[in-house]
């Protein structure tokens, strides 16, 4: 008799087929879904001159950061620097179109510059031309003024990076200039972090000594709704807690009997559905701001939990229930009507949805019954199935980047549960938290 050992390893293996031959064969799907795999334009970046020995360190750091925030893209290929030729252009008058586009640079486009500095201001004088049409006007042509402090020179470099993107993309947007929520508790709670989309620049947001969970950037990046431990008539639990970027201190926010958890924004953040027991079971509710009059939308046997309302057409929220006896994945109407589950090609425990900003695909975690949790991404309208994530530890809370090329999970594929990064593809994973225990990541919209 075989084993059900056996029957769970050849199913993994019939699965790992199945995923491995998607990307393989080229799926149109995917590649339309994510604005990856096309034909990509070769750009170069050539060391940006300081003017001064002051100017040194942040010509190095403007030149460095606009390199990486270019290869992470996922719309270029970025020449290394080794194969540039032995004078970086400066200024225009200084660029050999020649010398860039022959083997081994081979370059479409040059990104090249200046920068100078006092003890006051750095003034960055940045060009990107295209180099296999020497008559043509510069692509970028920008001059930034600022404070000469590495956060702004790295501010100017992400501005550049997103106007090298926006050009090169005919005027997609980019995620240099983003930034990423999470929960950290490297402070001895779990509080709500934010941080540039590149890992830098992290700092703490909330004190509250508490426990927060889950944030989630309102669509016009003004506030993170989020759950946190809070009391209510004299008992401390789970509520929804909101913190505003503008005045830089929680707001308030309803408290309601019960747990209440997983908040998550309508497209014109003019309303939150979130997930309460305050009528007894788990069940997902909707509100204005205020939230004054909850509205009650699911009606089941089950816990009815982290909800994601679809970006673009605002029509369809996803959603996790157990009503089917374990965690799955469904999909209802803004209303709460017509709720459907998406049926997947094996058993399983699926959390964390979240829908691309074009409201075609949907990332979730999916914890197989003889492997870890890994991240996926389904079309929403044929179901079809990719898996980005797969031997490498737990990996869970997908949230998409604003240009749909990028998501970031937590993963601990290190040991420690800490933040990555990676193209919706799977590609060049990266991590961008090192210090303690991090968590629930997400992506801000602009």
């Amino acid at each position: 008799m075989v084993s059900f050992a056996k029957h769970l390893k050849c199913f993994s293996l019939l699965l790992a087929i199945l995923f491995a031959a998607g990307p393989a064969v080229a799926q149109d799907w995917f590649r339309t879904g994510t604005g990856l795999g096309e034909t990509k334009p070769r750009v170069a970046i050539a060391d940006f001159a300081p003017r001064s020995d002051s100017a040194k360190s942040h010509a190095t750091l403007f030149t460095q950061v606009v390199r990486d925030d270019l290869q992470f893209s996922g719309i270029l290929e970025l020449a290394s620097p080794s194969f540039y030729p032995p004078q970086p252009p400066s200024v225009p008058p200084e660029l050999k179109y020649g010398a860039w586009t022959e083997p081994p640079t081979n370059a479409n486009f040059v990104g090249f510059g200046n920068l100078s500095e006092t003890t006051s201001e750095v003034a960055i004088q940045a060009w990107l031309f295209d180099v296999r049409n020497p008559s043509s006007q510069p692509v970028v042509g920008k001059v930034y003024r600022g404070a000469p402090t590495d956060l702004q020179v790295r501010k100017f470099a992400h501005q550049f990076a997103d106007e090298i993107i926006s050009k090169l993309s005919g005027g997609l947007p980019s995620v240099a200039s983003t930034q990423i929520a999470f929960v950290s508790a490297r402070t001895g709670s779990k509080e709500i972090w934010v941080m540039d989309y590149d890992g830098a620049n992290q700092r703490p947001l909330t004190s509250l000594r508490s426990i927060s969970l889950t944030p989630r950037w309102s669509p016009d990046g003004s506030r993170i709704a989020f759950t946190c431990y809070a009391p209510y008539n004299g008992i401390t639990r789970p509520e929804i807690c909101m913190y505003s970027l503008d005045s830089g201190k929680p707001v308030s926010f309803p408290r309601f009997p019960g747990n209440n958890f997983t908040p998550a924004w309508s497209p014109d953040g003019t309303q939150l559905i979130f997930s309460s027991s305050m009528q007894g079971n788990p069940e997902l509710y909707v509100c204005d701001v205020n939230c004054s009059r909850p509205k009650r939308l699911t009606f089941s046997n089950g816990a009815n939990m982290s909800p994601s309302w679809n970006p673009k057409t605002g029509a369809t929220i996803a959603f996790v229930s157990d009503r089917g006896g374990t965690p799955q994945l469904y999909l209802m109407n803004s209303d709460g009507t017509s709720a459907t589950k998406l049926d997947l090609p094996g058993k399983g425990y699926v959390i964390d949805p979240a829908w691309s900003p074009n409201g075609q695909l949907l990332a979730f975690s999916w914890r197989l019954p003889s492997d870890n949790y890994d991240i996926f991404v389904m079309d929403a309208a044929t179901q079809q199935l990719v898996e980005l994530t797969r031997d490498q530890g737990r990996n869970e809370r997908p949230s998409w980047a604003p240009d749909g090329r990028h998501i970031v999970f937590e993963s601990t594929r290190g040991g420690e549960r800490q933040i990555w990064t990676m193209l919706a593809n799977g590609e060049q994973p990266h991590q961008l938290t090192f210090t303690g225990h991090n968590e629930s990541p997400n992506w801000s919209t602009r």
